[in-house]
């Protein structure tokens, strides 16, 4: 089921120029990179089209295609199923990338592993198990939270609600939160390169012009 995503990409004619940029009157055809396929946002609205996925680990785009679909080369599906442009920042950095970002971003380890970004709310339940407080709701440091125990028949103040969160957590939390994703049902797959086909051809007065020199992704419908 090979369908590499630039051997759908049409070609244009790009003007070569010297350095003076003066036309050489010669072209070289090129890919057109300006085009690019996207997913019709009302689909993600309709989950029966996709799957949910964990990333694990280090695992890349290539890995999760590979794994889903029995072919790496489908990576681009598994980044428009999520609406990825920007791999480096919308993807979940491997450990070694995490580390080294980390790092570089915090002066030092203290302030990495034990400076204080925020607080958040630990749950809180009354004696018949309702919940008060969630957990994981941004607090001020020493906040507390005072409510009426039906079980007990008492007025109860709860001091202990506020857990800090370190610079660490907080961006370990941050990369975590990506690894969660769509995937796009194998059994759409041929829809999906259907559309990509037709999406792909240059077409004079299409939604994806916008001038000579400039084009715009268009939809990939997955609807008949």
């Amino acid at each position: 089921m090979p369908n590499p995503y630039f051997s759908n990409l049409g070609d244009f004619l790009y003007v070569n120029r010297t350095k003076s940029g003066r036309n050489e009157g010669d072209y070289s055809t090129v890919k057109n990179f300006f085009k690019r396929a996207k997913l019709r946002e009302d689909i993600f609205q309709d989950l029966t089209f996709f799957t949910k996925y964990s990333v694990v680990g280090d695992d890349r785009p290539d890995n999760v295609a590979h794994e889903v679909y029995d072919d790496s080369s489908l990576d681009w599906v598994v980044l428009i199923s999520n609406n990825i442009v920007n791999v480096r920042d919308e993807w979940p950095m491997s450990q070694g990338d995490f580390n080294t970002y980390v790092t570089e971003k915090y002066a030092n380890e203290t302030t990495l592993y034990s400076g204080i970004h925020h607080y958040e709310s630990n749950e809180v339940k009354s004696g018949d198990g309702s919940v008060i407080i969630p957990a994981g709701l941004r607090v001020g440091v020493g906040q507390s939270v005072s409510y009426f125990d039906d079980l007990s028949g008492q007025q109860v103040v709860r001091t202990d609600i506020a857990s800090p969160i370190t610079n660490y957590m907080y961006e370990e939390k941050l990369n975590d939160a990506k690894r969660q994703i769509f995937l796009l049902k194998p059994s759409y797959l041929n829809i999906l390169f259907d559309d990509l086909v037709e999406i792909m051809e240059n077409k004079k007065g299409s939604t994806q012009f916008l001038s000579r020199a400039l084009v715009k992704g268009d939809d990939i419908r997955l609807y008949s």
